[in-house]
């Protein structure tokens, strides 16, 4: 059977960010698929040359629009390590508090873009409406909606009011509420079904030995999740991952809605027991050694290894995104698709290109 070649993106309806593929297909099944990225590398691990330690927290934010404050959160953790900073136990609870409004507002993102790219587009409205009702909480406590600026080496540079936080919990109400109703009715759609069960299959053992993490991870089988390690109040809450044992598309949206109410239920038990005191301490001298710090980002783990040599400039700094991670897990699901799945399969990993080519 004679074989083509089909470009897919950069530019194309469902992708949000520019990622280019050369689909090999025979007749209307993918046979092979050869990702190019590249397209908007903007140099960031450079910048700890001209940026001192203290400022690149600002950079590391930058990496990702999206999950913008884990990025932040991580950079700070690793320096934070090498110093022997010894944190607050209040900043520990308020960047977990932070932490889990972003996956929750990155998560309805995802949700709208999968559902326009199924067709439902009244379906994306009503997911980014409620994400407003998120993006509203994070611009009353930090000041911003998508880059917090409230993270820094040492702890954090806001606090929240307890009156900040009872209003907090009456928005989560609402927000749980109205995500059950959009989740529900995702979930459960026939023609949604139709595009997505036992669509993109990827085994336990595949999406294991390609080192896939996150809800690509979790959706074939596999319990791993990095806020088990008990970073910032994470030790004191309990965090169990959510998993589906399919391993297709259908299950891999699953886990992200499910994960929704799970960030929800998180920054609940956070408030509850929100510890009373300082929220940042004094950072003196500058680092010296190196620290690998990884966290849980909504698509997944991400890795910061940062090396210092006693000046106020660092001497390396490297991310490995989660993106990047899952990438060969989506090459492997696109082989022996339909042409008319691939769109699909691309946003169930859920993709992060600026992350990627930071």
């Amino acid at each position: 059977m004679a074989r083509t070649i089909i470009p897919f993106g950069p530019q194309h309806p469902v992708l949000p960010e520019p990622v280019h593929l050369d689909l090999v297909v025979e007749d209307e099944v993918v046979v092979e698929a050869r990702p190019s990225i590249g397209f908007i590398h903007r140099g960031l691990e450079k910048l700890v040359e001209k940026k001192d330690f203290q400022e690149f927290v600002y950079v590391a934010e930058r990496v990702c629009g999206i999950c913008s404050f884990i990025h932040g959160q991580t950079y700070c953790q690793a320096i934070e390590e090498i110093m022997q900073i010894p944190v607050p136990p209040r900043a520990h609870y308020l960047r977990t508090v932070w932490g889990e409004l972003s996956r929750i507002h990155s998560h309805l993102l995802w949700l709208g873009l999968m559902a326009d790219g199924v067709g439902f587009e009244s379906l994306f409205m009503h997911s980014w409406r409620v994400r407003e009702s998120v993006l509203k909480i994070i611009e009353a406590t930090t000041g911003g909606r998508v880059i917090f600026g409230t993270c820094k080496v040492g702890g954090v540079r806001r606090d929240i009011t307890a009156d900040q936080f009872s209003e907090i919990r009456k928005q989560l109400d609402k927000i749980e509420k109205d995500t059950r109703e959009i989740t529900n009715v995702f979930l459960t759609d026939s023609s949604v079904k139709d595009r997505l069960v036992g669509v993109g299959v990827l085994s336990k053992q595949d999406a294991y030995d390609l080192g896939c993490v996150g809800p690509m991870l979790r959706a074939s089988g596999v319990a791993q999740d990095t806020r088990k390690l008990g970073y910032a109040a994470f030790k004191d809450l309990a965090v169990e991952p959510i998993t589906r044992s399919e391993g297709d598309s259908f299950a891999r949206c699953a886990v992200r809605c499910d994960e929704i109410f799970q960030s929800i239920d998180l920054i609940r038990r956070a408030i509850d027991r929100m510890p009373e005191g300082e929220i940042a301490v004094k950072v003196t001298g500058n680092p010296n050694g190196e620290f690998m710090a990884r966290t849980e980002q909504p698509r997944g783990e991400v890795v910061y290894h940062v090396q210092a040599n006693g000046t106020k400039n660092l001497q390396r700094f490297r991310v490995r995104t989660p993106t990047f991670a899952n990438l060969p897990a989506m090459v492997k699901t696109l082989q022996g698709c339909d042409l008319a799945d691939v769109p699909v399969l691309v946003l169930t990993i859920d993709p992060c290109i600026s992350c990627t080519e930071r």
